[in-house]
């Protein structure tokens, strides 16, 4: 391995197989990731004069990252959630170093030592009784797809089921033989293990 083209290369691995393939992410996400080495390599050129023919895995400092993150706030506008995000993409392309350059284990170690910033969370909005009346109003029901589109939305006020469940429902998810009827929602945790509830759906 050549020092002068090491960083580009595992770049350019990480973004092209071992996201898609190993990681299993999604295109857009990808892309994200993608602009947050655009956004990097423009912050090594511009501000500390680095060419990218010239950006090598040993310029990967904690001080580095962290000055480049806090760019990402100063100069850029952007706020903590999307700092965070890109110190995420950030932490997964190291994560995917420790595997590759063990030998500068201690470098990657200080750069996951980097914490993501407290975001304020913010309260939620509900729709008021009139809002969700006026919502189920909108479906023009002297069509077939506005009769659908009223169906789904009074299922999803009905049952609370995400926008998700509702899309992975089938005809067999459906129980309407005999009363109570009943939907069957395959719910995912965040662990990606997939659980069946059953919910009572009232006659609409």
């Amino acid at each position: 391995m050549t020092a002068d083209t090491s960083f580009a290369k595992y770049l350019s691995q990480f973004l092209a197989e071992y996201l898609p393939h190993e990681r299993n992410m999604s295109p857009n996400t990808i892309a994200s990731y993608r602009d947050t080495f655009v956004q990097f390599i423009n912050y090594m050129k511009d501000v500390r004069h680095i060419k990218v023919e010239k950006l090598t895995l040993d310029k990967l400092t904690f001080r580095c990252i962290v000055d480049f993150l806090s760019r990402v706030q100063q100069d850029r506008g952007c706020g903590t959630a999307t700092r965070n995000y890109r110190l995420a993409a950030i932490h997964s392309f190291i994560s995917y170093l420790q595997y590759e350059e063990i030998e500068q284990l201690e470098q990657w170690q200080k750069i996951l030592s980097i914490k993501a910033l407290k975001t304020e969370k913010k309260a939620i909005n509900y729709l008021t009784v009139e809002g969700i009346k006026a919502l189920l109003k909108q479906p023009d029901t002297t069509t077939r797809g506005g009769r659908r589109n009223l169906a789904l939305l009074s299922l999803m006020y009905d049952t609370g089921a995400r926008v998700q469940e509702i899309i992975d429902l089938t005809p067999e998810s459906l129980r309407i033989e005999s009363k109570p009827y009943t939907i069957r929602l395959l719910t995912s945790t965040l662990s990606k293990s997939q659980n069946y509830k059953h919910l009572t759906i009232s006659d609409v």
